[in-house]
């Protein structure tokens, strides 16, 4: 044998196109497998937490609806408080309105009474804003 000449290798079978399909299914599982795991399992935890947060939101909601419905009676009982005190300071006004007005007409009466004694003739002495005879 000369050193030109080499042994000659046999060459490998080419695969079949079976063989190849299925090494490249093989190969594109181990692929995802691999990748999808770990995307996956973030998928998953979020979704974990986005459930655990819906139910503390519906949970807080509940309770945000009952404070604000307990807010809306205590409102009705301050307005209330406010209505019947508006109310007392009107009748206050009224009442004070009334009392001026009757003190008008009371001064009004005793002008016209002083005028009719004036004219009868029996101007009478005041004592302390009476009429010293008894009349007031």
């Amino acid at each position: 044998m000369s050193a030109s000449a080499l042994p000659i290798q046999p060459t490998p079978p080419s695969p079949t196109p079976q063989q190849t399909a299925e090494a490249r299914a093989a190969f594109t599982a181990s692929l995802l497998s691999t990748g999808t795991s770990t995307v996956q399992s973030d998928l998953q935890n979020r979704a974990a937490d986005l459930h655990a947060n819906s139910a503390a939101i519906d949970k807080q909601e509940q309770a945000l609806l009952r404070e604000t419905k307990n807010l809306g009676k205590e409102s009705d009982k301050w307005q209330k408080v406010v209505d019947d005190g508006a109310r007392g300071v009107k009748e206050t006004g009224d009442v004070q309105n009334w009392a001026e007005m009757l003190e008008r007409d009371l001064c009004v009466l005793e002008d016209t009474m002083a005028m009719v004694d004036e004219e009868h003739g029996n101007v009478d002495k005041r004592v302390d804003g009476h009429l010293a005879n008894g009349r007031q």
